[in-house]
């Protein structure tokens, strides 16, 4: 990672966490699920109004990590509007992102500010801190009852 792009994850991350986006209980929500990372303790419970196939609205609640926090906050930025399907997708891209997955590269242009959080790959331990509120997303859409872990 490059130090301009280690400069940028470090504010960014340290933004969002101090000021997170969308941290609350969504009223309105039809969907939600709760999130929990047995590794090192973070909670998360993503809220979703879902009319159709769109995302109209979106939060979360949650204690956990600047990296966890932070995640969450720009998850929720980035998915307003979205088609439950341009969700999955989002999904994918930041999930092969984090990942370093080499057999399917993330575009940063698709990614958006998002793209910060390519240095998570470096510290596995940390991928799953990135990755929460994302896996429990997915088992928002579905509202799933169990929680959402990254086990």
């Amino acid at each position: 990672m490059t130090s301009e792009l280690t400069s940028l994850y470090q504010e960014v991350i340290l933004d969002h966490n101090k000021r997170p986006r969308n941290f609350h209980k969504l009223e309105s929500a039809n969907h939600h699920a709760d999130g929990y990372n047995p590794l090192c303790g973070d909670k998360v419970t993503v809220y979703l109004d879902v009319q159709g196939d769109i995302v109209r609205d979106i939060s979360f609640e949650g204690s956990g990590c600047a990296i966890s926090k932070a995640s969450a906050s720009m998850m929720t930025e980035g998915l307003k509007g979205r088609t439950l399907a341009q969700v999955e997708e989002l999904f994918q891209r930041f999930h092969d992102l984090v990942t370093g997955r080499p057999e399917n590269p993330a575009n940063p242009a698709d990614l958006g500010k998002l793209v910060v959080f390519s240095g998570v790959r470096e510290f596995p331990v940390r991928v799953k801190c990135a990755t929460l509120a994302w896996h429990t997303l997915r088992a928002a859409k579905e509202n799933r009852q169990q929680p959402a872990s990254t086990e």
